[in-house]
């Protein structure tokens, strides 16, 4: 076993208060897990292509929804132990799903066991983990990041990564998995489950919907956790940005927020600190906005608001834009391919410089998507020629999206001057915020929420469930109304192309542009560009009164409305 050496160190204030902190549960879970029972809910289907994850999941599909409501008092059942894994990039209140989650194991049987496994799935793939004990859980307790067992990117998909698996549940009598991750993580965790199922071994997998993009959730799952916390510390900075802009009133200030593949961050912040621009990335492509369309607007709000003497603003740009522009994508996705092909050559492997990447890149592209590749600034055409991810797709991280749009508005803007259609001064900070709220300590909701989900997912556990998500939800009242349960990861998932074959994967929720709160931001919007309607919110409060200290997301509020 692999040992984690605590090193003595000094805590804030806050922390040490934050230490104290009790989560609060739902009033079903308050009596205990020997204090249950199990309601079972309607039958599920998938998300989509119903038929084929059916036949890829035979022994899980079908399976029902499940609450908890307090029952009669269980015996406790015989001793057991759990594994747990943190997997994928930190989200705020992960430690407090493993606080839950042991805390569940210790109140049932004294003598169950938590082993963590070090480093994400690759943990258990190689059979390194630590026993996590109530002095070493309590030193984490209410705090940010993932460090109390690392976390890691490793996919549990092979049959060979499987069967190393089982080797090691075998090897520590390890009966169930707890797998806290996102859509990635929690499609492993099924097709996990669904190999033991089929092996006739008696292994649970339980997953915990985990990702400050906020695009793991649907009518069970109204949140995941992390994005409560992620968007409060984002909205602080930009409300503390626009305090200065308003202040200076000299800079337009570019902030790219997280989401590669939503804009709920995006969305979320601008609804908490109103500002003059944000771009929807689920609207420019249900638009089918081209990039000169989306400077052409921006353009537009910023010569607008010179004539009333403002040469400052703020815009919000999530980060996976480049994506949903269509001409944008189809150039990447061109791009893709002939990287991909490159990888093999010599001759592109032995160029050097990027002038004569450039090119030669540019000569294998279709000429519509070369003459787009070619008006790039040339810091863009290099991040988009970068190393691609394990998916074989563009780091859109990488993408300096805001500096891309800085510099072509700064073409628009010189034209329109020319033509006497823009008369202000156009100078320009740009910002990246995403990792400053990923380990952030959690906000009471997601102290809360995340604690919750890990008491939940022993429940499931409990009663000898596999396959299923923890949930909790009616999120928008009081925890004690909380409402602790389950759902079949099956019925979260549809089939995607992913290293060009079809493969099933957790749906993705995306910003929904006939939803409340895509439709509260449209409404005021151009209230919001024109006139400076900035709310400073200022940073997470952790005491004092339940509506202030308590309030989720403005989402959440106006999607459960």
């Amino acid at each position: 076993m692999t040992k984690i050496i605590q090193k003595a160190e000094q805590i804030s204030p806050l922390q040490k208060a934050r230490s104290e902190y009790e989560p609060k549960l739902p009033a079903s879970l308050k009596q205990g897990i020997n204090n249950l029972k199990i309601m079972e809910g309607e039958t599920t289907s998938a998300a989509g292509d119903a038929e084929e994850i059916k036949n890829m999941f035979s022994n899980l599909f079908g399976a029902k929804i499940v609450t908890f409501e307090p029952g009669t008092e269980a015996a406790a059942e015989k001793t057991i132990n759990v594994g747990v894994i943190l997997s994928g990039g930190q989200a705020p209140g992960g430690h407090n799903v493993i606080a839950g989650l042991y805390d569940a194991i210790k109140e049932t049987n004294t003598e169950n066991r938590l082993l963590g496994f070090l480093g994400g799935p690759a943990g258990i793939i190689d059979g390194q983990y630590r026993e996590i004990e109530g002095d070493y859980i309590d030193q984490f307790r209410n705090t940010g990041g993932f460090d109390i067992i690392g976390s890691g990117r490793t996919k549990l998909e092979s049959e060979e990564q499987f069967e190393k698996t089982l080797q090691t549940c075998k090897n520590l009598e390890v009966s169930a998995i707890v797998i806290i991750g996102g859509d990635d993580s929690n499609t492993n965790a099924a097709m996990l489950a669904e190999f033991f199922r089929k092996k006739g071994e008696n292994i649970q997998v339980i997953g915990v919907p985990k990702t400050i993009d906020g695009d793991l959730k649907n009518e069970q799952i109204e949140i995941s956790f992390g994005f409560d916390t992620a968007t409060k510390v984002y909205s602080e900075l930009i409300g503390n940005i626009q305090r200065d802009a308003n202040s200076a009133k000299k800079y337009w200030h570019f902030i790219k927020l997280m989401g590669r593949s939503a804009s709920h961050i995006a969305l979320e912040c601008a609804l908490k600190t109103q500002p003059n621009i944000t771009l929807v990335s689920e609207e420019v492509k249900a638009k089918n906005m081209s990039l000169a369309r989306i400077i052409d607007y921006m353009a537009d709000i910023i010569a607008r608001r010179a004539e009333n003497g403002k040469n400052f603003g703020i815009v919000l740009i999530p980060e996976g834009l480049v994506e949903f522009i269509p001409e944008m994508k189809e150039l990447i996705s061109n791009l893709n391919d002939q990287l991909a092909e490159c990888e093999n050559k010599e001759e592109y492997s032995s160029m050097h410089g990027w002038d004569t990447k450039i090119a030669y890149i540019k000569g294998l592209l279709k000429s519509e998507n070369s003459n787009l590749f070619n008006l790039l600034p040339k810091s863009i055409q290099i991040q988009l020629l970068l190393d691609r991810d394990p998916h074989g797709n563009v780091q859109v991280s990488k993408i300096e999206t805001e500096k891309l749009l800085t510099e072509m508005l700064e073409v628009k803007l010189s034209e329109m001057k020319k033509n006497n259609e823009y008369k202000g001064k156009f100078s320009t900070q740009t910002h990246f915020f995403g990792y400053e709220g990923r380990c952030a300590a959690p906000s009471n909701f997601d102290a809360d929420y995340c604690y919750s989900l890990g008491y939940n997912a022993f429940a499931l556990v409990r009663f000898g469930l596999s396959g299923y998500i923890s949930s909790v939800r009616n999120l928008t009242k009081p925890a004690q109304d909380w409402i602790a349960g389950g759902i079949p990861l099956t019925s979260m998932m549809n089939m995607e192309k992913r290293h060009g074959k079809q493969k099933p994967v957790i749906k993705k929720a995306l910003v929904e542009i006939d939803g409340a709160p895509f439709e509260k931001f449209s409404k005021n919007r151009e209230t919001w560009a024109m006139e400076d309607c900035y709310v400073y919110p200022g940073p997470i409060q952790y005491f004092g009164p339940s509506q202030v200290a308590d309030v989720t997301t403005e989402t959440l509020k106006l999607e459960r409305a």
